[in-house]
């Protein structure tokens, strides 16, 4: 298979990945046993740096800023699957580090996360880590 599929098929997983976790970052299930931590996190104020802040606030911006480095990363799979294959020959240091970027993301979600999570990162990973191997010559 061309890498430019590889790419593409990446490219729709890391959308999905990004919708999923921008409606789902947010969201707990009672039988967790985690509101008392999420009203802390609401209701615990403090002053950093000039600004003033909750733990929730610092969550929310964590949770949007993956969802806009995922969003990042399936435009980004998305123009290099649109690249011939001697551009991409060129690109070989870039497409492996887009791999590999993803192959920590993995790790971490496996040691972090739970399923969802760790299916989309290992999906992706094995996606970028083929489209990197088919691009070599």
């Amino acid at each position: 298979m061309r890498a430019s599929r590889f790419f593409r098929i990446a490219s729709v997983l890391l959308l999905l990945f990004a919708v999923g976790h921008t409606l789902g970052f947010r969201e707990a299930d009672p039988g967790w046993g985690v509101a008392p931590v999420l009203l802390a996190m609401r209701s615990v104020h403090f002053d950093v740096q000039g600004f003033h802040r909750t733990y929730w606030d610092l969550f929310l911006g964590s949770g949007f800023f993956v969802s806009a480095f995922l969003l990042f990363a399936a435009a980004l799979a998305w123009q290099l699957a649109r690249l011939p294959p001697q551009t991409l020959v060129l690109l070989r240091s870039a497409t492996w580090a887009f791999a590999l970027c993803f192959a920590a993301l993995t790790i971490l979600a496996c040691t972090y996360f739970f399923l969802i999570p760790i299916v989309f990162a290992s999906l992706i990973t094995a996606c970028l880590v083929a489209a990197a191997w088919c691009s070599r010559n």
